[in-house]
């Protein structure tokens, strides 16, 4: 029975898109699922807190699903977990950091004593169902206690890399285990899932280390206050800054809430190291002369709620930039922050501040593989099917052509919702399950779609016009009204020939529905609004959102 069945790569997120990375695998009557991301929202999601994927197809299927296995902790990969729990409690499978984050954000959630978790580490096979494994590899990125995945089915083995790069120096641990990717290539690999955020670099991503150099460097010579903006879950490079703080005689505070908590959670797991005495109170920086202090904070992609975004128009309560501090931002802008970023940086240079950033020095190396570790991992896996994961359009296409390069003859660019079907011999793309966007605004999940959106969109544009009035239930003559309010359109007190005007409108659409013997509400409104429109349109050249509001006596 076994033997006909095949293996199922279902993407639910993170193609064509960076962010809400979401992967079902299922064979027979079992899947599992890698990763269970998140996103944040773009400029045209007003309102909007963050982006989860549409799970639709996993409720369906909830019964089949024996677990979640973690590639490393950054929100893109864990973010959409208490969301997710919250519909279907299945094990939760990462590596000791990485479910340390995760138990962070059950907690905040209230979810911490409802969900198993299971910790691992790099070498560790987990047996689950009736017909997989999965191994997890050593990795290098970003985030300390990164892993690759080695998924065995009946019909071959399924590696999927998740986020990485290949560092000969890293900062904690070992290099990434290309032995054991090599051992399982020799053995043979079915599909291989790779990432793709850096496919159009050239070369080989630069090792973590190098950037350790650059701070020691610049803390050598600075004699001002320095803050540190940067990842909160780059283990490693907070570990260098305060390697560098240390050896040039400086105490170090970590403002952010987020930084605050991977600091602490990063110093009981032991995956930084951290002498005694280095680390004050934020409330404590005033004691120390500025050249004796060093301030981590978050905001390294200029979030408007942000320390560093407050701290740069003096909005933050326990830390004010002046012109004697030195701003080193330690990250290079996801696609879409670029203008945020910016505003940040240059509210610090009208302070007086000098701004230290990628473009000037090098205070930045990417977690990310370039192409030459790409054609690395794809030599020693061989893999007989690649998906080019983790990446915009371009970033999968560009993958698949360095792969066919390579000599990998069966590349699938999928999209999320794809089906791809697997045989130990081929592989063919059948059809597609729901996909898309689920959208978080305060406490609601879900409640907000397309329609609501829009509507935002509008009000954001052209505002909106409220005309209210009263009409006699029993003649529909108007009693009262109508009355115009204005929201973001015109201000009503300068614009009192046009409320005349649209007042004016609506008492002529009424009376004209009145003699017409129309006394449908929704018709009259209809006819109210049409006509307002288009005198507004032609008058002003904008298209405010127009709400009619008919009340009965």
């Amino acid at each position: 029975m076994a033997k006909k069945n095949k293996i199922k790569i279902i993407p639910l997120g993170g193609l064509d898109e960076i962010g809400k990375n979401m992967t079902v695998i299922e064979y027979g009557n079992e899947m599992i699922m890698v990763d269970c991301g998140m996103a944040f929202p773009d400029d045209d999601m007003p309102g909007v807190d963050l982006v989860l994927n549409d799970i639709s197809y996993v409720e369906k299927n909830r019964d089949r699903l024996k677990g979640v296995f973690l590639t490393h902790g950054h929100e893109d990969h864990i973010g959409g977990l208490p969301y997710f729990l919250r519909e279907i409690n299945v094990p939760v499978y990462g590596t000791r950091l990485t479910i340390g984050l995760v138990e962070h954000k059950l907690k905040e959630h209230n979810m911490m004593t409802k969900v198993k978790l299971v910790k691992g580490k790099a070498g560790d096979i987990f047996k689950i169902g009736n017909f997989f494994s999965v191994e997890f590899i050593r990795t290098n990125h970003s985030i300390a206690d990164s892993v690759a995945l080695a998924i065995k089915t009946p019909l071959g083995t399924i590696i999927h890399m998740g986020d990485f790069k290949i560092d000969t120096t890293p900062i904690v641990g070992e290099m990434i285990d290309l032995v054991r990717l090599g051992e399982l290539g020799n053995e043979g690999v079915l599909a291989l899932m790779s990432d793709s955020t850096n496919v159009e670099r050239p070369g080989y991503a630069m090792s973590e280390r190098t950037v350790g150099d650059k701070f020691d460097n610049i803390f050598r010579k600075c004699k001002k206050r320095i803050i540190v903006a940067t990842f909160a879950s780059n283990v490693h490079r907070v570990q260098q800054i305060i390697n560098a703080a240390v050896e040039n005689g400086r105490k170090v505070a970590v403002s952010g809430r987020s930084m605050e908590n991977i600091v602490e959670l990063s110093i009981l797991l032991g995956y930084m190291k951290v002498p005694e005495g280095v680390l004050i109170n934020l409330d404590s920086i005033n004691k120390y002369p500025p050249d004796k202090l060093v301030i981590i904070t978050t905001g390294s992609q200029g979030e408007p709620m942000s320390a560093l975004t407050r701290m740069a128009f003096s909005d933050h309560r326990k830390v004010e930039v002046t012109k004697d501090d030195l701003i080193i931002i330690s990250a290079t802008p996801i696609p879409g922050n670029e203008k945020s970023v910016s505003n940040v940086i240059n509210e610090l240079f009208k302070i007086g501040a000098d701004v230290i950033y990628k473009a000037l020095a090098d205070v930045h190396v990417s977690g990310h593989a370039c192409q030459e570790e790409l054609k690395m991992i794809l030599a020693l896996t061989k893999p007989k099917f690649f998906i080019p994961v983790h990446g915009e359009h371009r970033h999968l296409m560009l993958h698949a052509a360095l792969a066919e390069k390579m000599g990998v003859k069966n590349t699938f660019i999928l999209q999320n919702g794809s089906v791809l079907e697997m045989t130990a011999k081929d592989a063919k793309i059948t059809g597609t399950v729901q996909a898309g966007k689920t959208l978080v605004d305060g406490f609601g999940v879900g409640d907000v779609g397309n329609i609501v959106l829009r509507d935002r969109k509008l009000l954001a544009q052209d505002g909106l016009i409220i005309v209210v009035v009263t009409i006699s239930g029993s003649n529909g003559e108007i009693v009262s009204g109508p009355d115009v309010i204005s929201r973001g359109f015109v201000y009503v007190r300068e614009s009192e020939d046009l409320m005349a005007k649209i007042r004016e409108i609506a008492v002529t659409r009424i009376d004209a529905c009145r003699t017409s013997n129309i006394t449908d509400w929704t018709s009259i409104k209809t006819s109210i609004r049409n006509s307002i429109y288009r005198y507004i349109y032609d008058t002003t050249n904008r298209s405010p959102m127009i709400m009619p509001i008919i009340m009965e006596v």
